[in-house]
């Protein structure tokens, strides 16, 4: 119950953006005492509780209120069939041991800042700076999204379930998930992890998100929840920066009338999807609506491998295995575990899906 009121109390704090210096001061409390609610490590008496709930504008009630927990919440999804929620539930799992693997090794990740009243816009300059990323394509995404609080679960989730990321944040945890559909090519999975971040980033507070298709489809987005569009812009903007956009286009192609290999080019050069490069390019200006459609007439993978020999046998074994794809994150959490015996063997090779005797013997060598 401590540790409820605790991140009750960290979160209304958030919400009006005070320092725990200015609460203090503010109900008449020393800031290490505040510091000791919000880690759980005291219990305040009725007459604190009242003045931090009147100063916070909440109902005592609040403080001791848990939430539904969040997969129960997402998996109440009206149109999820059953096989989804199979997945889902697997999804649950892996969660599940991530969290455990960080509190058996003491490694947990810090979260990033939340953002409020903001444009998509100004949030994707204040994130990417914040990062120090500048103007630069994002080579690795996971790995960075990961290391700023928001861990990556990539999952082989068949085409009917219709789901093609999720977000949930588990709020006794302060930990966060996003769910990337890895039936999708690589580039498009990048632009779904970008999405989910920027649920991470504004949403974590709100109830779990379930992404299908429709909503990374221009036309589409508009019929679901403001926040879809709003991240749909931050990923967009994340991974494309308009600047460097412009800067390579002046630079290698030098002219503003763009052929289909200058967009298989840039499409590479960023590392995004093709229907996310010329969504972008359109909205610059460098690609009509005429030509636009034009473009998305054309059998885009098939015109990208015979131009780049882009690997595509490869990707299609990795969603045939239809498994979740730990992230080196998560293997290399459950290998600490293991060499400080907080788990066995049979436990890390099932944790990574790997023949144990071979695996224990890579660990020795």
């Amino acid at each position: 119950m401590r540790r409820i009121l605790g991140i009750k109390l960290k979160k209304a704090r958030g919400d009006l953006v005070l320092t725990q210096e200015a609460l203090a001061s503010a109900v008449g409390l020393s800031t290490k005492y505040i510091s000791h609610l919000e880690l759980g490590r005291r219990t305040p008496s009725l007459e604190t509780l009242t003045k931090l709930s009147e100063y916070l504008k909440r109902d005592i009630s609040y403080f001791f209120e848990e939430k539904e927990r969040a997969f129960n919440t997402l998996l109440k999804g009206e149109r999820l069939d059953k096989k989804a929620k199979i997945r889902l539930r697997k999804f649950q799992r892996y969660c599940e041991e991530y969290v455990n693997l960080e509190e058996l090794t003491g490694h947990r990740l810090e979260l990033a800042p939340l953002y409020t009243n903001v444009s998509a816009e100004r949030m994707t300059e204040e994130e990417r700076q914040r990062l120090g990323l500048g103007n630069e394509p994002i080579r690795d995404i996971f790995p960075l999204l990961e290391m700023n609080g928001c861990r990556i679960v990539r999952q082989f989730i068949p085409e009917p379930s219709n789901i093609t990321g999720a977000f949930i944040f588990l709020e006794t945890k302060e930990a966060a998930f996003a769910l990337i559909n890895s039936s999708q090519s690589p580039d498009q999975q990048a632009f779904i992890a970008a999405h989910e971040y920027c649920h991470y980033l504004k949403d974590r507070r709100e109830d779990p998100i379930i992404d299908n298709p429709d909503i990374f489809v221009d036309e589409f987005v508009s019929l679901y929840h403001p926040r879809e569009k709003f991240a749909q812009t931050f990923a967009s903007r994340f991974l494309m920066p308009p600047s460097k956009v412009e800067a390579i286009i002046d630079k290698e192609i030098r002219s503003a009338r763009l052929k289909f290999n200058d967009v298989i080019f840039l499409k590479r050069y960023f590392g995004v999807s093709i229907l996310s490069m010329m969504n972008t390019l359109k909205e610059l200006g460098y690609l009509s609506r005429s030509k636009y459609e034009e473009y998305c007439k054309l059998d885009l993978d098939r015109y990208e491998d015979y131009l780049f020999r882009s690997p595509t046998l490869a990707r299609r074994q990795e969603r045939n295995k239809g498994k979740i794809i730990p992230s080196d994150r998560f293997k290399s959490l459950a290998i600490k575990a293991y060499q400080r015996k907080k788990i066995n063997a049979e436990k890390l090779s099932k944790l990574l899906n790997q023949e144990k005797s071979r695996l224990l013997s890579t660990i020795r060598e």
